[in-house]
């Protein structure tokens, strides 16, 4: 895959939440492609975090798309305030709700690109019926809910089949990959296995040698 379209999208969930706004203005100058932004019930996930009026707080540090992913059992009722918050694609998981068309149709509605993830454990057929509404694929290569934890790697196989998927239907969708994604292990075989979009937390925002160097690396994959 051509590196021009390789998208770095560090997520917000790793970083310091006393000091927000200027670390979501220093990633986005340190050239981040998304903000990704993890919304949790605490009831789809064992996890509470961000909701729309976070979004619309830190909106004015980052001209960036805003990549929200909506981690909630019933995400329907949120989508217009994630909308009108600043989001600019709205993903929700294959796994929350029997009614995903429905769902889908609601973020295309409020004029938002269209996002759907799936689990480690949820097999791709379930995008065959509603792939052709969509923007973005995210395959988790975690169990959503924590970040820091380590890559699966029988992902890597699962993100091949789902961008065979994709090239099959000859639209312009991304394959975005979330969890343990590091620069010098993770990162080269999710892309060569057909990822485009990566989103690193820990990778991002604990980094060391810092923001830049950081998403150049993972860019470089």
């Amino acid at each position: 895959m051509a590196e021009r379209n390789i998208k770095i999208a560090p997520s917000i969930l790793s970083a310091d939440f006393g000091q927000l706004g200027s670390q979501v203005k220093a990633v986005s100058d340190a050239g981040a492609d998304y903000i990704h932004i993890d919304a949790m019930d605490g009831h789809f996930v064992p996890n509470l975090s961000l909701g729309p009026d976070l979004v619309a707080a830190i909106r004015p540090y980052s001209d960036k798309v805003f990549d929200v992913h909506l981690m909630l059992e019933k995400p329907d009722p949120f989508i217009p305030a994630f909308a009108k918050a600043g989001a600019d694609i709205i993903t929700v998981h294959a796994e929350c709700n029997p009614h995903l068309h429905r769902t889908l149709t609601l973020i295309k509605d409020a004029g938002k690109k269209v996002g759907l993830a799936i689990n480690p454990s949820t097999p791709i057929e379930v995008l065959t019926p509603i792939i052709d509404q969509l923007d973005l694929i995210l395959v988790m290569t975690i169990n959503p809910g924590f970040g820091g934890q380590k890559f699966i790697p029988t992902m890597l196989p699962k993100i091949s089949a789902v961008r065979q998927m994709i090239t099959e239907t000859g639209r312009d969708i991304d394959l975005e990959i979330d969890g343990g994604v590091y620069p010098e292990t993770t990162a080269p075989a999710a892309v060569k296995a057909g990822a485009n979009v990566l989103v690193s937390g820990t990778g991002i925002f604990k980094a060391e040698e810092g923001y830049e160097h950081a998403i150049r690396a993972l860019r470089a994959a």
